[in-house]
């Protein structure tokens, strides 16, 4: 009766293995770059500016996007969207004016949209 148990332990057990161990388990597609990230962060608008040394950006995954969430008052940045790499992910529209990059552990940003302009300088 031992034998019969071990062996159906090993049959149910066997099937997780094989799924916890995927070799195409790509860091990008989990939540590797979710949580905060501490540094400098700024944002300017029209007369609004607002820098600091030590600010926060939560990064939130949103469906396949990304929602940046700003400390001391700068708005958020919603629904950006994202190529993704091994290691890290890097913005779709990454010209220049719409340039953000994450990892797990730095975040870099440099966004303009609407004549205002975000930049972080980031890490965890």
């Amino acid at each position: 009766m031992k034998t019969h148990f071990k062996f159906l332990t090993i049959l149910f057990m066997l099937p997780l293995v094989f799924l916890a161990c995927s070799k195409d388990d790509d860091p990008a597609d989990n939540d590797l770059f979710v949580g905060t990230y501490n540094g400098s962060i700024s944002y300017t608008s029209g007369s609004t500016s607002t820098r600091t040394e030590t600010g926060k950006v939560t990064v939130v995954k949103a469906g396949n996007n990304y929602d940046f969430k700003f400390s001391d008052g700068i708005p958020d940045l919603n629904g950006v969207e994202f190529n993704r790499n091994e290691n890290e992910a890097i913005s779709i529209g990454s010209d220049g004016t719409k340039y953000i990059k994450i990892t797990a552990r730095e975040l870099t940003i440099g966004f303009l949209k609407d004549g205002a302009t975000w930049t972080a300088d980031c890490d965890r």
